[in-house]
């Protein structure tokens, strides 16, 4: 029988949160393990966030360069080596794993490379990944499992082997035409990133529009963007069954408004959503109850349903977003050291990696006019914005939610730097600042950041 073994703290899965979490309490003096099944760091800097964005950023350079006529720059014939795009990447998350590892070392946090399974409410089995098993018993445990990609019960898509963004990431050939399963956010970003390599794309969603989530303007005109370079997109599309095999031949049969159609491809990838990564690890074991999406039902402390058990990140139901797992992380560690922090009222900023990109922070207008709150919409064009004119980059708008007290309630942008201007608004919205602080400030020219003096210029007076 495998001896028990004592630890301060065991944490499941290495992600983020966990990570963090990991090296905080062991670097306070506590003997801590973290298991990890594959992902030394977790998804973000192996197979989502990070390698994602590399791979769109190598599109781009492609884009680019096929561009480069318009700006006055000669160029040959240009072609994309998928090999090399995909060797780039690998030496980014190489260097990321060499990261993780200095900093368990540095940390004294053990990492464990093996499938953890709860067997009593504090006690962890290891089977390792090296052979043989360990068994583990934590004063604290804390539960930083993720999600895996959603396979849709669609007839044969299964059996087609589809890839996920798993294999999307690691392919070193370039697709003929890649179907794409999904209107969110995985689905649009590499939708594009294929389209701009080479491949012919072709988006099919279910919803009546993409990014069901944000307000419709901010879906047209995505929809608008990735059209404009070629990507054919199907909305209110039902896949009914599918054939082949992905990598070789494909036919994905389609029921859409106006009949059913079939479309061949050579590849499918699906993007349709996230599971949580709940089953099959002893969760019962310990009395850790689920909430009817499989998420580990937690309150606003992350405290699970079992004594001295916490739960991070999406596996917990909280934003899919790396930077809401670090806060996860944040909250659990002031907590524990007696403070007194929560979820409730987070605000949360996101970013999707199109180009333009979009971000979003705070409130939509529909979510405003659901909730019956009298707000006032800015809203600017993105030709507006003096910078874009000196890169051609005009597609997109920017908008702002602003309340009756004259503050920022939400903004939404679709438009070269997006993301670090949207950093500028949330900094307002978290000092509680009024809108018109935005408004007056002397911001320099001619940036991206510069356009909030614009189109808070445009916010009707009371």
């Amino acid at each position: 029988m495998t001896e028990a073994e004592r630890y301060d703290a065991v944490v499941i899965g290495s992600g983020e949160g966990g990570k963090y979490l990991a090296w905080h309490m062991a670097q306070a003096g506590q003997k801590v393990a973290v298991i990890e099944r594959r992902w030394i760091g977790g998804s973000c800097p192996n197979i989502n966030c990070l390698p994602s964005k590399n791979e769109i950023w190598s599109a781009g350079i492609a884009h680019a360069v096929a561009h480069a006529g318009e700006y006055g720059v000669a160029t040959g014939p240009v072609s994309v080596d998928m090999k090399t795009v995909v060797e780039r990447k690998r030496a980014m998350v190489k260097s990321l794993v060499t990261f993780h590892l200095e900093r368990y070392e540095a940390t004294g946090a053990e990492l464990i490379m093996g499938n953890a399974r709860l067997v009593a409410p504090s006690a962890v089995e290891i089977a390792l990944n090296d052979g043989g098993t360990r068994l583990l018993v934590a004063e604290k445990l804390f539960l930083n499992l993720g999600t895996h990609a959603t396979i849709p019960p669609v007839p044969g898509l299964a059996e087609a082997k589809p890839l996920t963004h798993i294999e999307a990431l690691e392919l070193d050939r370039l697709p003929a035409h890649l179907i794409v399963l999904g209107g969110g956010y995985v689905g649009l970003e590499l939708a594009q990133a294929y389209q701009r390599f080479g491949s012919r794309v072709t988006i099919v969603d279910r919803g009546p529009r993409l990014l069901k989530r944000e307000d419709e303007d901010v879906s047209e005109e995505v929809r608008r963007i990735l059209e404009a370079e070629g990507i054919e997109v199907l909305l209110s599309a039902e896949v009914e069954k599918v054939e082949g095999r992905s990598g070789e031949s494909v036919r994905a049969t389609i029921r859409t408004p106006d009949g059913s159609r079939t479309i061949e491809g050579t590849d499918i990838l699906v993007a349709a959503g996230r599971t949580p990564n709940t089953q099959g690890i002893g969760l019962e074991e310990a009395g850790i109850a689920l909430t009817d999406r499989g998420t580990i039902k937690v309150n606003d402390r992350l405290e699970t349903t079992a004594r001295d058990v916490w739960a991070i990140g999406e596996c917990a139901g909280s934003p899919q977003f790396t930077h809401a797992s670090l806060d996860d992380f944040r909250i659990i560690r002031d907590n524990l050291d007696g403070g007194d922090r929560t979820t409730t009222g987070r605000l949360m900023p996101y970013c999707m990696f199109i180009d333009p990109p979009l971000a979003r922070i705070g409130m939509s207008e529909a979510e405003a006019h659901a909730s019956g709150i009298d707000m006032r919409v800015a809203k600017l064009p993105m030709k507006a914005v003096l910078r874009t004119r000196t890169t051609s980059q005009t597609s997109g708008f920017v908008k702002a939610l602003v309340d009756p007290q004259d503050r920022i309630a939400g903004f939404a942008m679709i438009g070269s730097e997006a993301g670090e201007v949207m950093a500028v608004v949330q900094a307002a919205m978290l000092g509680r600042l009024p809108y018109s602080v935005l408004r007056d400030a002397i911001l320099a020219h001619p940036t991206m950041a510069e356009g909030l003096n614009a189109l808070f210029g445009t916010v009707a007076k009371r």
